[in-house]
């Protein structure tokens, strides 16, 4: 017996006994439903067997129906349907009745046997006879297929190139394994912009364009202050507007399944910036994933296992002592992690089979984010993050069959959007937080708005700043007329140039300008004195009590931003109204490094009492900014260039020997910043693609993947 032919035999002697448990222990519970008789366990298996044979016929014309009412009702309604076939069968079925309320209940239970046996014996989904009907009716309406490539972007949310190849190498995706080792995929390395997050990488990826995209969330100041982020309802599609030019990687008749951003498809489903519109929510790619009538029960169960896998791993962290860890995770968080983990990949597996049969799309792009969401809370190497990536290699294998069984040929491409890097959070290190420290190093009387919660990439969070930001609109602005640029030309109309030369050489001399908690205009004055320049600088008139700020957190990256004035406060103009509060930052052990903007300097980093001179390219004391690696300085100067840079960037340490940062949210695995592997996220892609160099910057995917369809197309209308 050859192999092929032995794998068909063992399937089906598995299905088989799957029927027939499925049978056995329907017909031991059904006693307990008051509004169904079944008689004897012929009748049972007559039941499920009929309604099977009926599910596999009628479902796909009813689910194709009433496909608005399923996706309105979440698929709760998949089980009225069900139950109402099972009611027609009754006419038919000697001895068999249903009615009442187990015209619902019933095929909900049948739908949970089924899946908890599919689970437990290891039912290949994609292969069940359901899917075999649809497949076929799929290619029958789908007639005119491109004899074209077709690819599908598969991005694993959060995965670091190194910690793939170690669940490689523990067995864990086996899928991904077998591509490398029989050579139709090459994996590398490619390295995020400053912003290692989904916002700024799949704007690049997607659109070819992050430019002004700061963090994950940031302030806009001319913008009335107003608090954008990724994923806020509507500022996505605010972004997406900002960034697209109409030829984003899926502008040739692609689709988006489960992105921050659509990448320009004509066809999109649970899209972020694409949510304001019913076309968002629905879509006909649903079909697929309701072909078959007990999908919701089966998420329902991998849900709920999730949650208790949440509940062991609560248990088992304070147990065995594991750290880093959180102490507190909240109870949301159950769902969040079981939306992320199942629901969300589930629905992009099944959705992506459907695109697969219909072989419509030329581009699909999905996002898995399980991974991410897990290795957030319990850690990049912990056993649930581990488990959550064998899971998506299941998927990918799925969509793998899929494709071999399909009528179009379509090329896998496997990526990771940025890494995490791991560490205990900057409070549980420190015993203090950012908005915390930047409170003590403030006068009491300034009032600081903070949001350092989890920077979760995909669920919709809504937070206002309510009064806070309407009373600041710009009415401080005008205190700060006299900035320091002012003060340099008013020296200037008085002083010869000697003199300000003079002046200014030993400005740029002092170090101590830069490092000393004394009012920079009290520093500036006694310099002033020592060349003999006879002028008095008054320090600007800031009202204190007035003064707001606004403290963000990008997992290590942290965005201080300066709500009353409208525009970046320099250097200077924030250690004359907030003496101490840049170096008192610098000086943390905590800080890796400080950002801001000096009017006599340009754009300076600071460290301890280090500093690095961007626009000099120059440091003064320790090179602290080569940890962060090679390409630290380019990302900066870029970051430095955005239109929302904060008025000052924070950047935690990075413990290069344990490998460790302190992100400023309560998360153990974090990204967003510098240090670690948070920028250094993957690509799997086709053997026979060119990669001649490496790849900085998530714009410079977006020209990888683009160059490489460009010349797939080519070449097969060339052929």
């Amino acid at each position: 017996m050859d192999k092929l032919l032995k794998e068909r035999v063992v399937r089906i002697a598995k299905l088989i006994f799957f029927f027939f448990l499925e049978v056995y222990i329907f017909f031991n519970i059904a006693p307990y439903f008051g509004g169904m008789h079944i008689p004897d366990l012929r009748t049972a298996v007559i039941v499920l067997l009929t309604l099977a044979v009926a599910n596999a016929i009628l479902w796909p014309l009813v689910s194709y129906i009433s496909l608005s009412f399923i996706v309105f009702t979440l698929g709760i309604g998949t089980f009225l349907l069900d139950g109402f076939i099972l009611s027609l069968l009754s006419f038919f079925i000697p001895e068999f009745s249903i009615t009442g309320s187990s015209i619902f209940t019933v095929p909900l239970v049948i739908g949970i046997i089924n899946s908890i046996l599919s689970f437990i014996l290891n039912v290949d989904e994609t292969s069940t006879y359901y899917r075999y009907v649809l497949k076929k009716e799929m290619e029958f309406n789908n007639k005119n297929i491109s004899d074209k490539d077709g690819f599908i972007f598969l991005e694993i949310d959060g995965l670091a190139r190194n910690i793939l190849e170690q669940a490689i190498d523990r067995g864990d995706m086996p899928t991904l394994k077998r591509w490398i080792d029989e050579g139709t995929h090459k994996l590398t390395k490619w390295e995020t912009d400053l912003s290692s997050q989904t916002g700024a990488s799949q704007a690049g990826i997607l659109h070819g364009n992050n430019k002004n995209i700061p963090a994950f969330r940031w302030v806009e100041k001319e913008n009335n202050n107003k608090l954008v982020s990724s994923n806020g309802f509507g500022d996505a599609t605010m972004i997406e507007e900002r960034i697209s030019n109409h030829n984003g990687l899926l502008s040739n008749n692609g689709a988006s399944r489960s992105n921050l951003f659509s990448g320009d498809a004509s066809d999109y489903l649970l899209t972020f910036s694409k949510l304001g519109s019913i076309k968002g929510f629905y879509s006909k790619s649903w079909y697929y994933v309701y072909s078959n009538p007990y999908f919701i029960a089966r998420v329902l169960i991998l849900f709920l296992w999730d949650m208790f896998m949440e509940l062991c791993s609560r248990i088992y962290h304070p147990i065995r002592n594991i750290k880093p860890r959180l102490s507190f995770r909240g109870f949301l968080y159950f769902f969040g992690r079981a939306g992320a983990n199942v629901v969300m990949r589930e629905a992009s597996t099944f959705t992506l089979i459907g695109d697969i049969f219909a072989g419509q799309r030329d581009t699909v792009y999905t996002t898995y984010m399980g991974y991410d969401e897990i290795a957030h809370h319990s850690g990049i190497r912990d056993y649930d993050a581990f488990y959550a990536l064998r899971q998506i290699d299941k998927q990918f294998s799925y969509l793998e069959k899929a494709i071999q069984s399909s009528k179009r040929k379509y090329n896998l491409i496997v990526l990771s959007d940025h890494g995490q890097s791991e560490g205990p959070t900057f409070k549980q290190k420190f015993g203090i937080s950012l908005k915390e420290l930047v409170d003590e190093l403030l006068p009491e009387s300034v009032t600081i708005h903070s949001i350092l919660h989890s920077n979760d990439d995909h669920f919709i969070e809504h937070f206002s700043l309510k009064d806070y930001a309407s009373k600041n609109r710009r009415k401080l602005t005008h205190k700060l007329d006299n900035t320091f640029d002012d003060t340099l030309d008013h020296i200037r109309d008085f002083s010869d140039n000697e003199v300000y030369q003079k002046y200014i050489t030993e400005i740029k001399r002092k170090k101590e300008l830069l490092t000393d908690g004394e009012p920079v205009i009290d520093r500036l004055n006694d310099i002033a004195e020592e060349v003999g320049l006879d002028i008095h600088l008054p320090h600007d008139e800031v009202s204190i009590e007035e003064a707001q700020t606004i403290v963000l957190a990008s997992g290590n990256l942290g965005l201080i931003y300066f709500t009353d004035w409208s525009t970046r406060l320099t250097y200077e103009q924030i250690e004359d109204a907030f003496p101490g509060l840049i170096s008192g930052l610098a000086k943390h052990p905590g800080i890796g490094f400080v950002m801001v903007h000096s009017a006599i300097y340009g754009t300076i980093c600071l460290c301890n009492d280090d500093v690095y001179y961007m626009d000099d390219d120059k440091y003064v004391g320790d090179h602290f900014l080569d940890k962060y690696g090679e390409n630290i300085v380019s990302h900066l100067k870029r970051t430095d260039s955005f239109e929302h840079v904060p008025d000052i960037l924070v950047n935690s340490e990075y413990d290069s020997y344990n490998d460790q940062v302190y992100a400023f949210e309560e998360l153990i695995g974090s990204h967003g910043g510098a240090g670690s592997t948070q920028q250094e996220p993957f690509i799997l892609y086709p053997s026979n693609w060119e990669l001649n160099e490496p790849i900085i910057g998530a714009e410079n995917v977006y020209k990888f993947f683009k160059k490489e369809i460009k010349n797939s197309w080519e070449n097969k209308v060339e052929n």
